[in-house]
């Protein structure tokens, strides 16, 4: 069945450092080790390694934990990564259309009825939404994180009333860029527009810097999404794919 890849690839750059002990450094460290020299070992060769220098969990393909939004939700104590349900992370996908999105601009509850209304789909509990925006192609460049439509409070809210607990989108947050939510927060001087669907005050996950959306369907496929088992986590990075059928 075909696989696609959504996820970016962990590289070194701007908020990732990575460094690389090669084979020959490998065999200088089980000399020293283990007292085992290169003649040894074949062709005079050790184990290569990596090593995270640098590497925050919100800093490639990753989803976020509730307890990333806020500490408490609706008096409870957030829900941290390694506290969701594996069941949340392995479903069917639902891709909606909204690259005519320009940035800033929001997604909301009607651009997702009229959409699905479109594609002729209803909404399941559990479905995985894929919000395909097109900011993929500016990955990796400095303005990439000022990017992307924002998907509004109330949109997210009606998505978690439908039973849906994992959302994500091919930009580089949720919400609108955060410069153009400052502004604005700035500006009105009132509390619930800044990381207004980050605070949307629910226990649900999203999947931010998704890439590759634009050869899937509107649905009819799989999407797997499990993050990193990271103790405490506000999020972590994940292999996300969309397995299709044959």
């Amino acid at each position: 069945m075909p696989i696609i890849d959504l996820s970016t690839t962990i590289a070194s750059g701007a908020e990732i450092e990575i460094s690389y002990r090669d084979h020959k450094a490998g065999a200088e460290q089980i000399k020293d080790w283990l007292g085992v020299p290169p003649e040894l070992l074949k062709d005079g060769e050790g184990w290569a390694v990596e090593e995270f220098t640098k590497f925050s969990t919100h800093s490639c393909t990753h989803l976020d934990a509730p307890w990333h939004y806020n500490s408490k939700i609706q008096g409870e104590a957030a829900w941290k990564i390694d506290e969701l349900p594996l069941a949340w992370f392995f479903n069917d996908g639902v891709v909606f259309e909204m690259r005519h999105k320009g940035d800033g601009d929001a997604v909301t509850v009607d651009d997702l009825e009229k959409e699905l209304e479109r594609i002729g789909y209803r909404l399941k509990p559990l479905d995985i939404v894929l919000i395909r925006n097109g900011k993929d192609k500016f990955y990796g460049q400095p303005d990439y994180p000022g990017k992307g439509c924002g998907v509004s409070a109330d949109a997210t809210r009606w998505l978690y009333d439908q039973g849906i607990r994992v959302m994500g989108i091919d930009a580089w947050g949720w919400d609108a860029p955060l410069a153009m939510q400052a502004g604005t927060a700035n500006e009105k001087r009132q509390p619930g527009i800044f990381w207004q669907s980050h605070q949307a005050g629910i226990q649900y996950s999203q999947i931010e810097r998704l890439v590759n959306l634009d050869p899937l369907p509107p649905f009819g496929f799989k999407v797997a999404c499990f993050p990193l088992k990271i103790k405490g986590g506000s999020g972590a990075p994940a292999r996300v794919v969309a397995i299709l059928p044959d």
